[in-house]
């Protein structure tokens, strides 16, 4: 039988869809790729103006859903937290690094720029962290693929743009990054790193077969991180940031998870950290999201006007066609950082 995989048409949701493709082929499995175009591929708007990322989903979970496909693969972090009916994550192989990383003009990691410097980022969670490192970084909402994002830095528009390691790994890009943000200063999006196969839920006939691509840590720990989005009542374009790992404790093996919420501006965030059961990740995420409830996390998630004065525009240019240069800013001292974690 020939397994339809359902994927964007990117150049990152290509590559990712054929990790899987090749890891079910040398399975015996025979697998074809169909390209969907969804909605957030086809407009330029602000992602918190066309319904988060999870138009990037929808018109393939339709396509599951109508049987023109037998399986999708997404990156989880995309991924709506609420189940959709009549489909299941049936995999979650085995996650990438979850960081995020800087690609930055003249080799410069993030201490290194100056003030004044414009950082491009599509993601509130990256504006909300940066601001708050309190190093004066104009940090600007962009849109576009890699190639255009790194575009806006080569070309002088941008002096960095903040991507998703894993992303770049997966399309070859990593030579291009200057600096992998520490979790530290910024934590990565819930999922950040991970795929998800996903399948209809009558599919007992694949559901095995899927299962076998499954990686037990990869999903204890998005599991831990998505509950704690859901328990936050926040979608995918939240300034919410959260990391778990499975770390050897004093008694054993454990599950820790860090979260970070905050004011798109920078204002004001909070960051808190908990360690529970490798076996109970959910009650974890449920769990250090009602810390962070209880420490006025609703107060802070709140979203900034998303096409402020500044944008940078993101046009998609012909190959070989120069995005007019900007003039950097004059170095100065940076201001910084403060550390507000706190351990519960």
């Amino acid at each position: 039988m020939m397994l339809r995989l359902g994927t964007r048409r990117s150049t990152l949701a290509m590559t990712q869809s054929t990790l899987v493709a090749d890891q079910l082929r040398a399975a015996g499995h025979a697998v074809e790729l169909v390209e969907i175009t969804t909605h957030g591929d086809t407009s330029s708007e602000h992602l918190t103006l066309i319904g988060g990322t999870g138009v990037f989903s929808a018109a393939i979970r339709h396509a599951l859903l109508a049987g023109e496909i037998d399986l999708a693969v997404h990156s989880l972090k995309d991924l709506p937290v609420v189940p959709e009916p009549g489909l299941v994550v049936a995999a979650i192989p085995l996650r990438a690094d979850a960081r995020d990383a800087l690609v930055a003009r003249d080799g410069l990691t993030l201490g290194e720029l100056p003030e004044g410097a414009v950082v491009g980022t599509g993601s509130p969670r990256r504006a909300a962290q940066l601001r708050a490192l309190g190093l004066g970084l104009d940090v600007r909402p962009v849109r576009g693929n890699v190639d255009t994002r790194i575009g806006l830095v080569t070309s002088g528009r941008c002096d960095a743009v903040v991507l998703a390691r894993a992303g770049l790994l997966r399309i070859g890009r990593l030579a291009e990054v200057t600096e992998v943000l520490d979790p530290i200063q910024v934590l990565p999006a819930p999922g950040q790193g991970a795929l998800a196969v996903e399948c209809r839920a009558d599919r007992t006939d694949l559901l095995p077969v899927l299962a076998a691509l499954d990686d037990a840590d990869s999903r204890t720990t998005t599991t831990a991180e998505r509950a704690l989005l859901a328990a936050l009542e926040a979608g995918c374009t939240a300034p919410i940031g959260a990391l778990a790992e499975v770390v050897e404790g004093v008694d054993g093996v454990e599950l820790s998870l860090r979260a970070f919420v905050g004011s798109e501006d920078g204002s004001a965030e909070l960051r808190r950290s908990l360690v529970g059961s490798v076996d109970e990740p959910a009650d974890l995420g449920r769990r250090l999201a009602l810390i962070l409830l209880e420490d006025g996390a609703a107060d802070l998630a709140v979203t900034l006007d998303p096409d402020p004065p500044g944008r940078v525009e993101l046009p998609e240019l012909p190959d070989g066609v120069p995005i007019p240069p900007r003039a950097h800013p004059d170095p100065a001292t940076a201001r910084p950082h403060h550390d507000s974690e706190q351990v519960s």
